[in-house]
């Protein structure tokens, strides 16, 4: 192990490595469930054998990207599909059944081929080290912003679209919206029916959760982020077996749910591409998926990177991460396996940094993650049950400590501040952390344009300005 990852180098231990990749697995396992769920409309588009081809492409795609990122980069970040881009592919999956009038299961088919051809475009740019250079392109101030903007898109997940909950009076329900938001208790129960008592238990949860890993990391104790969750899965499970009267481990009752269905994804995802189907679409619309695709996904995978880095002081006086070409290849290669396998496009999630935050530095807190992605080929019931509430405490933990990095923000500097506030608001309202990325770029070059000093702007960060803009504007042209 200290051979291949350099543990002593990089301070850290074996134990350290493996809790923080656990941490990192519990933070993001909702995804294995959620993606095949988004991505076939619960099972309703493509029938229960496109949604365990995407199921089974979910867990080992994120697998193989993980892997390249811990032998390759001997970084300690996980990879997934990622949100919002999944998301995109579904609506564009359904625009391609309405358009062509091909059943969903092509229509998805035709649709992977646009992620095969965003990896291997990535994969070409970053063995060129092209995207490389792009990351030197963006400006320090924006750089140092990334970090408390993903810190307050944390604190927004945890607090808001991680607790959804559904009842007859409707929803989902969010806890600051819907609990916190509520004037009286009264109004509350009457506004959320029966959803109120799981609500009550969501928040409960969730700080119990909050403030169990605060006293512990204050105490130093290893792995206080995995034990805050377990101690909050706890907590939740009791209170859904006496107070709402369900069983938490009811999905555990299914034997067949632990077999996986290998065979439901070699006929519906495996090395599936239907490029006639796509080609139905015409040409200039499928440059633009591409070109999109291509643009969000970069720009949330250097976020993440250089966000993630920037909280654990990976990164050099400059901004800059060493290795970030391996780990950047690494992104590419988990989407060309996505779109391989079945899945949409795969990228470094943000819910890493509760694995940085529980001490992980290397590859192997990555191979960890990435081990338990294969596992729950056939576990996967049991990471069903850990509740969304007991995920929330650890990104909300984690979205505060990010904060901490707007103190390198120097804010009598109108070109740090004003591209690093765009940020601050722009991610966790869009979800986007390439969007607010984009933002923050485009408002930093027109500041320093307009200020007579566009001479200190690098060539790039001009490129980079121009896409934005024509992504924007086409996002316009598509309402």
């Amino acid at each position: 192990m200290e051979n291949l990852f350099k543990l002593k180098e990089n301070g850290t231990t074996v134990r350290t490595e493996i809790v923080a990749g656990l941490t990192t697995f519990m933070t993001m396992a909702y995804i294995i469930a959620l993606n095949p769920n988004l991505l076939t409309n619960f099972g309703a588009d493509g029938g229960p054998e496109l949604w365990n081809g995407v199921f089974l492409a979910t867990c080992l795609a994120s697998a193989v990207g993980m892997f390249v990122m811990a032998f390759l980069a001997n970084k300690p970040f996980a990879m997934a599909p990622g949100m919002g881009l999944n998301s995109f592919f579904a609506y564009v999956v359904a625009n391609i059944v309405s358009i062509t009038g091909m059943s969903y299961v092509a229509s998805f088919q035709a649709a992977l081929c646009i992620i095969l051809i965003e990896g291997v475009v990535f994969f070409i740019l970053s063995v060129l080290n092209i995207r490389d250079k792009i990351v030197e392109g963006i400006p320090l101030g924006i750089r140092l912003g990334i970090s408390p903007a993903i810190g307050l898109m944390l604190l927004n997940i945890g607090l808001g679209s991680n607790a959804g909950i559904y009842s007859e009076a409707g929803g989902p329900f969010y806890v600051m919206r819907d609990f916190f938001g509520a004037l009286t208790t009264g109004f509350a129960k009457k506004t959320m029916g029966s959803g109120y008592n799981a609500m009550v238990l969501t928040v409960v949860t969730m700080f119990v959760g909050l403030f169990i890993i605060v006293v512990l990391a204050h105490r130093q104790v290893k792995g206080a982020v995995l034990i805050g969750m377990l101690c909050a899965s706890i907590i939740n499970w009791i209170g859904q077996a006496t107070v709402l009267h369900t069983n938490p481990f009811a999905s555990l009752n299914d034997p067949k749910a632990f077999i996986p269905q290998f065979g439901a994804m070699a006929s519906t995802t495996l090395f599936k591409f239907n490029f006639s189907g796509l080609m139905e679409l015409g040409m200039a619309t499928v440059i633009t998926l591409i070109l999109t695709f291509c643009i969000i996904d970069m720009f949330d995978t250097i976020g993440t990177l250089v966000g993630t880095a920037s909280r654990a002081g990976m990164v050099d006086a400059e901004g800059n991460m060493p290795q970030m070409k391996e780990a950047l290849l690494a992104d590419s290669i988990g989407t060309l396996a996505g779109s391989l396998t079945g899945t949409s496009t795969v990228t470094t999630f943000v819910e890493s940094a509760s694995g940085v935050e529980a001490g992980g530095r290397t590859g192997l807190t990555a191979l960890v993650t990435g081990i338990m992605f294969l596992a729950c080929m056939f576990i996967a019931p049991i990471a069903g049950i850990i509740p969304p509430a007991a995920t929330s405490s650890a990104l909300i933990y984690v979205g505060l400590l990010m904060l901490s990095g707007l103190k390198k923000i120097d804010f009598d500097d109108m070109s740090q501040a004003m591209p690093a506030g765009l940020m601050l608001i722009a991610m966790p309202i869009s979800g986007s952390i390439g969007h607010g990325i984009g933002l923050g770029i485009i408002s930093y070059t027109v500041l320093k344009v307009f200020t007579g000093k566009a001479k200190e702007v690098h060539v790039l960060t001009y490129v980079i300005s121009i896409l934005f803009l024509l992504k924007f504007f086409a996002m316009i042209g598509q309402q």
